[in-house]
């Protein structure tokens, strides 16, 4: 009776060890290097200095235009993402592919490009800003402005997060309910909305972090006005031009602070959506 030798399993990449620590290094010269950098320099202010820093009027003012414009973006991106990644997956149209790319141009232009160009466009002499501005609306150098370039380049993790999820959401699931004589708004209810649930909260919540911390596509269209349109991040880069770099190290303290309690909230959101969605299959 011959014995067969266990087949093993080719990797494609290195061993473990390898992956781990090229993965691990990455992490530490990237991540948590210049992480933990900051939470030391923050460390040596002080709680009395950091509390004077952080609830100055300027820094208060700060940081109430960036999240409020932050939070605004993202409901706006919430909707729309969702929308575009629906029309995207579901209908076949000509310029389809076209359209889908045109999703990616945030990710690669860059920050200040796009600032410029939105300020050109929606100036009172522009494109879009001449007939705006006929009918009253201004976005330059106000907080709609601010509102505009966080949108604009927070707007593809909401699309890209939920995307192939809807691509991978089965159509039998849609049309046994549409059999059961559910309808249109009741099968999103109850089969696509817990199926994309996870995604558009993870899709939701990185784009709310990734508007905190937006400066090159604010700084052109906002004015950078103290207490009406100055970003957090802003006020942060000219505390490190006045070389007051505790007052930096304050700033971006607390920006790190919500982006991580975002973070862990949205990991606790998904986690729950998902439980749920578990139990109910």
């Amino acid at each position: 009776m011959s014995m067969t030798a266990p087949i093993r399993a080719k990797r494609v990449l290195p061993g473990f060890s390898l992956s781990l620590g090229t993965t691990l290094l990455y992490v530490a010269l990237v991540i948590l290097i210049p992480v933990v950098a900051l939470i030391l320099k923050g460390a040596e202010i002080g709680p009395a200095r950091f509390w004077a820093i952080i609830t100055a009027p300027r820094t208060l003012a700060a940081l109430r235009v960036t999240l409020t414009a932050a939070a605004l973006a993202t409901l706006f991106n919430a909707f729309y993402g969702l929308l575009m990644a629906w029309v995207l997956t579901r209908y076949d149209f000509p310029g389809r592919r076209i359209l889908d790319a045109l999703m990616d141009i945030p990710f690669a232009l860059p920050t200040a490009v796009a600032g410029i160009s939105l300020t050109a466009l929606y100036s009172a002499n522009g494109w879009f800003g001449a007939p705006l501005a006929g009918a009253g609306i201004e976005l330059v150098y106000t907080l709609g402005g601010v509102i505009l370039a966080m949108t604009f380049t927070s707007i593809p993790f909401v699309v890209r997060a939920i995307q192939p999820v809807l691509e991978d959401l089965d159509p039998a699931l849609e049309q046994a309910a549409m059999t059961l004589g559910a309808r249109p708004f009741a099968i999103f209810r109850r089969v696509v909305l817990p199926a994309i649930l996870p995604a558009w909260i993870a899709g939701s919540t990185v784009a709310f972090a990734r508007s905190l911390g937006e400066f090159g596509a604010v700084v052109f269209i906002a004015g950078n006005l103290p207490f009406k349109t100055e970003i957090a991040a802003l006020l942060a880069y000219i505390r490190l031009e006045e070389y007051d770099y505790q007052g930096a190290a304050a700033i971006a303290l607390v920006l790190l602070g919500f982006a991580l309690i975002l973070l862990v909230l949205s990991n606790l959101m998904q986690f729950r959506a998902a439980r749920h969605l578990e139990a109910r299959s």
